[in-house]
């Protein structure tokens, strides 16, 4: 009886900062980007006097000249590029350091954790690209992306090459498959629900992304989305209606991402600690 009762008091605590953590927040964007420039200004979760959507989307879509637009584009370009790279990098990398013994494998992993622990450093990373000619433009940012991302992705994928039967390479090249042929046709399929989470991750983190493209890639021609909130922010006022506009608008691709693929984020996360 205890037992049940700590359970359902954990349950109602995890609901409640569930609750607090993100219905609220979101409540309050959703409850401001539809209210005028003055109610809006309140900050409050008060529903409001009149309802002014479609003035504000208007207004958010034409800000700066449709910059909201070219955001968009550029933010899609950015992602779906910047993802498609990191999956066939990535499950090619985590094939061959789980299939391949060599003395290089030490030095290869202790160079994908540290991927994931050393701090990015913002100035000498400007100077690499301004001496490549990457610098203020889309396919250097698209490389910066795909850098830091590149070792969380290693690291899912090798766990999940661990469960894939070797039975399964040795079959393959003995019926005549050569290198590139056995990864695409016979383990790539295999990696699916790791291949899933990826790209669900990455693609969000990549399409939210500010930092890097506030650094590497300035200008108003290469504005992506989240860059797009300094329209209604300036050192006198805020136009917070407008504002949680754009927020709402930016939100709502990633929130339906992970709506629809949640269950395989899950599977894809888990599935290589579990088999392994």
């Amino acid at each position: 009886m205890r037992h049940q009762v700590r359970v359902n008091v954990v349950s109602a605590l995890t609901f409640l900062v569930f609750f607090v953590v993100f219905v609220v927040p979101f409540a309050l964007v959703i409850n401001n980007a539809v209210k005028d420039r003055q109610e809006s200004a309140k900050l409050d979760l008060s529903m409001p006097t009149s309802f002014h959507l479609l003035e504000n989307l208007q207004e958010v879509f034409a800000a700066r000249d449709y910059m909201l637009v070219t955001a968009m584009i550029n933010s899609t370009i950015l992602t779906v590029t910047s993802v498609a790279a990191m999956v066939v990098v990535a499950a090619m990398v985590g094939f061959v350091l789980q299939r391949r013994s060599s003395r290089v494998n030490g030095l290869v992993n202790a160079m994908v954790l540290m991927g994931l622990i050393v701090p990015p450093a913002v100035v000498p990373t400007i100077w690499v690209l301004q001496s490549l000619g990457l610098f203020k433009t889309l396919p250097g940012l698209i490389l910066i992306e795909i850098t830091y991302g590149l070792a969380f992705c290693v690291l899912l994928f090798r766990a999940f090459v661990s469960t894939v039967p070797r039975e399964l390479d040795e079959a393959a090249i003995i019926d005549g498959c050569g290198p590139l042929r056995l990864f695409f046709q016979v383990i790539l399929p295999l990696l699916k629900p790791t291949v899933v989470t990826v790209i669900v991750v990455q693609s969000v983190a990549v399409f939210n992304d500010f930092v890097h493209p506030l650094y590497f890639l300035p200008g108003d021609e290469n504005a992506t989305v989240q860059l797009t909130l300094y329209n209604f922010l300036s050192q006198y006022s805020t136009q917070w209606n407008l504002l949680f506009m754009d927020i709402l608008l930016i939100t709502i691709p990633p929130l339906l991402v992970f709506l629809f693929f949640n269950r395989q984020i899950v599977a894809g996360m888990t599935s290589g600690a579990v088999k392994g």
